[in-house]
């Protein structure tokens, strides 16, 4: 049996532990603001419509119920901006890291096929490409590729780990390329609900797309916006023909959203309040940790959106792990997210307001 973990590479967190070790030994205990796991609680309406569908004895569908296509396709139109969105249109997801890793397998990309992302990016990206025996190509302007034999395009806008922001027109110029390619373009858009600085734009929009959703799908996720992380909610959106498709492969492959989880999708999707409590709280911890960092001797850079702050000292990245691990602050290594991310650091902003602070005392 040939290990397909061999053509992956090192899972990267497992690096860190000697520097969370070192962190949690601090008399305060640490402050963990490495992985980006949100710490606030679920919405209570997400959590009684949970409870609501716990009688669920019977297998869900992997296209999920009705109720949970039209407010995924109401959402769609609501918040992204985009027209005549139908059912054909979405399709729910068991998380978007599932959907990223298997992606390409699932596209039946392989061998001589080329998927390509962003230069400083997520790295289940990279995996993806890699799990299905394709060659991953990272890029700085996607449009500058080769697209001899390019199948998937990847998109990170608000960028994890960067915070930076593509333009409406950037977003129209990279369609317009991919399309006259042949090129499918997948648009990760996890963050798009907390930008600070500027207001990120989707794919979707008709003045990105021009109204039409050929060869173009938004990734969207729950797991920020309303604290579902542990519900693995999230869902895709674009081009039927390619949802269609993806939507029979997993069928056969059993991919279906448990049904109490879908029935709380419905009820986060349908209500702006919690999110706009939780973007307050970002707001808050985020305003209280770049100050902090900048007057440590960090600069911040891009992070006008997202949940982290993109900081150097303009020293190796994991000296700067080290120096704030000994301040009890564990923070992940840009390199995580490429070569290129080699001086920088990742900080999280989802860590309790006391933790927050708590790093704030330690870097005056």
């Amino acid at each position: 049996m040939s290990a397909v973990s061999s053509r992956l590479p090192v899972f990267p967190w497992d690096k860190l532990e000697p520097y969370k070790a070192t962190a949690a030994a601090h008399p305060d205990g640490i402050v963990d603001l490495s992985v980006g796991t949100p710490v606030d609680p679920v919405p209570a309406l997400v959590q009684q419509a949970l409870i609501g569908a716990a009688n669920s004895p019977g297998y869900p569908t992997v296209w999920g119920t009705a109720e949970l296509r039209d407010a995924l396709t109401g959402w769609v139109e609501r918040r992204l901006g985009a027209r005549g969105v139908g059912h054909a249109h979405v399709l729910p997801v068991v998380g978007s890291k599932e959907l990223v890793a298997w992606l390409p397998t699932q596209l039946g990309l392989g061998a001589g096929d080329r998927v390509a992302y962003p230069r400083l990016a997520y790295p289940t990206y990279e995996v993806g490409a890699r799990l299905c025996g394709a060659e991953p190509v990272a890029y700085d302007d996607p449009t500058e590729l080769d697209p001899a034999g390019l199948k998937l395009l990847w998109l990170n806008s608000p960028s994890n780990p960067t915070g930076r922001v593509l333009a409406e027109d950037e977003l129209t110029r990279i369609v317009a390329w991919a399309r006259e390619h042949g090129v499918l373009v997948f648009s990760d858009e996890c963050y798009l609900e907390l930008g600070w600085e500027t207001e990120p734009v989707s794919v979707l929009h008709p003045d990105v797309c021009g109204g039409t959703y050929e060869g173009v799908v938004a990734v969207h996720s729950l797991s920020k916006r309303s604290n579902l992380a542990g519900y693995r909610a999230a869902f895709l959106a674009g081009d039927p023909a390619v949802l269609g498709e993806l939507l029979k492969i997993r069928k056969h492959g059993g991919m279906m959203v448990p049904a109490p989880v879908q029935a709380a999708t419905v009820a986060a999707l349908g209500d702006d309040t919690h999110v706009q409590e939780q973007r307050e709280r970002y707001a808050a911890r985020r305003t209280a940790l770049r100050a902090a960092l900048e007057a440590h001797g960090f600069r911040v850079d891009h992070s006008e959106a997202s949940l982290y702050l993109w900081s150097t000292r303009d020293e190796p990245c994991w000296d700067t792990v080290a120096h704030l691990a000994g301040l009890g602050i564990l923070v992940a290594p840009g390199d995580f997210y490429g070569p290129a991310g080699g001086r920088h650091v990742r900080v999280a902003l989802t860590a309790t307001d006391e933790r927050i602070d708590a790093a704030v005392k330690r870097l005056a």
